[in-house]
């Protein structure tokens, strides 16, 4: 630490407090602009491609600058890089707010990602510094955690209220005030950190990093639009394992590298980030899912689509508060497998449902995966943090997001190529369908709604009825292929963490096997 001002309990609690809400305003912006994207399209009247630019600005700046952004908070003061964040954040959510373009839109977005990337591993690294006591860590991080995945659950409610009574702009507007407190109770009780060994930033690994994550993830986005025979697809996937190779490699000929590679000789380090990566694969897939379903298969609105999922992000803030406790009575293995069987088995529920599903069948799986998900989260984060001296806990908190964006577009590309697989080989389209209407059908469930209501009333009707048909039974494809997938990771993670003890001390960060 190096504050000199004593870190008092009462000091502590406050820290995490503008940490979790940091955690959870930040959440709730990747999802609201879901709901906000009718209204904005038909006021800004952007592209086809600027309306893919505005969804994925904000999540590449993010993803991209994450490595860079953890380093600089090691050497310039995680409080004094959240403050300036923070800053940046609600500067850029006024101009996405009064946004009177489509450019100016993309831009104020890929803004929001780059103050974003500044505040995310920020928060994790102060806590990790913080919190020196390893069981209130755990349990300061499972609270994070929480915070973190009950945001993406609030973000479709929050967005929902105010698109009920406001402009779509309102939905960035309600950043200002939460951070102009984040900034001033910051001011008064974040204590300051940083690696006081620490070198310079390596002026060649930024661009190498930001290089090959944005093009990984760009390619995977688009493999899931276009198919892996895309000219872009290729190019984009070669030059982004090109980077990321090129960067590995240099990190372990430098003296202060951007991430000590090293940390992934460590079984603790590498499966905590694995599970990280596939809990949050399965469930961003399916979080967009179950958005549809609700409001394309039964016809709900998108506010009451929104409140559908909300006790499945707040079973994961409680499952996040349940960790700490459950580890020291199952330890860190079986605590993370547990998580995961809960979820895999919450996916295998899913792979039931029908046209007429109640929504009371839902809500079981939901609060048992929304838990499971949030105790392999506070766990598998408190693991990588743990893994590492605090003085380093920027970069590992880097790693540890970089994988949960990663795992997000990796969730949304391979469920959802196998949602769409599925929905156009299940399809079964009434005759005497004009050709350009079919094809519109085929191509998802959305494009299918809106082709049949421009035909006649009976047609219109059996499109309908069959691209739900379709859908669903996509939707059960899907949801056991996660439920298999996440149960193939939580045996994997009960080997692999085995013998990670429940209190990681600090003698043990200096071994790289462990």
């Amino acid at each position: 630490m190096n504050d000199h001002s004593p870190i008092t309990d009462r000091r502590r609690w406050a820290t995490l407090a503008v940490a979790c809400l940091a955690a959870l305003l930040l959440s709730v912006d990747v999802t609201v602009l879901h709901l906000a994207l009718p209204q904005l399209v038909a006021d800004l009247r952007p592209s086809s491609t600027q309306i893919l630019w505005i969804g994925d600005a904000y999540g590449f700046a993010l993803a991209g600058l994450l490595i860079t952004m953890g380093n600089v908070g090691d050497r310039i003061g995680r409080r004094r890089l959240l403050l300036i964040g923070a800053t940046a954040f609600g500067a850029a959510s006024a101009v996405t707010a009064y946004a009177s373009t489509p450019e100016l839109l993309i831009a104020a977005r890929a803004l929001l990602g780059v103050a974003g990337a500044t505040i995310m591993p920020s928060t994790l690294s102060i806590i990790r510094n913080v919190f020196t006591d390893p069981k209130e860590r755990t349990t300061a991080v499972g609270l994070w955690s929480g915070m973190g995945a009950a945001g993406f659950a609030l973000g479709p409610v929050v967005g929902g209220l105010l698109l009920d009574h406001f402009w779509w702009g309102s939905v960035f507007l309600i950043n200002l005030p939460v951070m102009l407190l984040i900034v001033v109770v910051g001011l008064a009780v974040l204590p300051e950190s940083r690696n006081p060994a620490a070198g310079r930033v390596d002026l060649v690994s930024v661009p190498l990093s930001v290089a090959g994550v944005i093009s990984v993830i760009y390619a995977v986005k688009e493999a899931a639009a276009h198919g892996l025979a895309n000219a872009g697809v290729l190019v984009a996937g070669v030059v982004g394992i090109a980077a990321l190779a090129l960067f590995a490699r240099r990190q372990t000929r430098l003296a202060e590298p951007l991430i000590d590679v090293r940390l992934f000789r460590r079984r603790a380090f590498s499966a905590s980030v694995a599970a990280n990566l596939v809990a949050i694969f399965g469930m961003s897939a399916l979080s967009l899912v179950f958005a549809w379903y609700f409001q394309l298969v039964l016809g709900w609105s998108p506010l009451r689509a929104g409140l559908a999922g909300l006790p499945g992000g707040m079973s994961a803030a409680v499952g996040g508060v349940l960790a700490a406790g459950l580890i020291t009575r199952l330890g860190r293995a079986r605590v993370v497998a547990l998580g995961l069987a809960m979820a895999a088995v919450a996916f295998a529920c899913y792979s039931q449902i029908a046209l007429d599903t109640p929504y009371l069948y839902f809500l079981g799986p939901m609060v048992v995966c929304g838990v499971g998900i949030g105790l392999t989260f506070a766990v598998t984060n408190d693991t990588v943090l743990a893994s590492v001296p605090r003085e380093r806990a920027g970069a590992a908190a880097a790693i540890s997001e970089t994988s949960f964006e990663l795992g997000g577009a990796l969730g949304i590309a391979v469920l959802g190529s196998v949602l769409t697989g599925v929905y156009r080989g299940d399809l079964r389209l009434p005759s005497g369908l004009p050709a350009e209407v079919a094809a519109s059908v085929t191509e998802s469930l959305p494009a299918a709604l809106k082709a049949a209501s421009a035909l006649p009333a009976r047609l219109g009707e059996a499109v309908t009825e069959a691209a739900r048909l379709a859908f669903v039974t996509g939707v059960e494809v899907t949801s056991i292929t996660a439920a298999v997938m996440i149960a193939v990771i939580a045996v994997a993670s009960l080997v692999s963490l085995r013998g990670v003890p429940d209190v990681i001390p600090e003698e043990l960060l200096a071994e790289p096997n462990r």
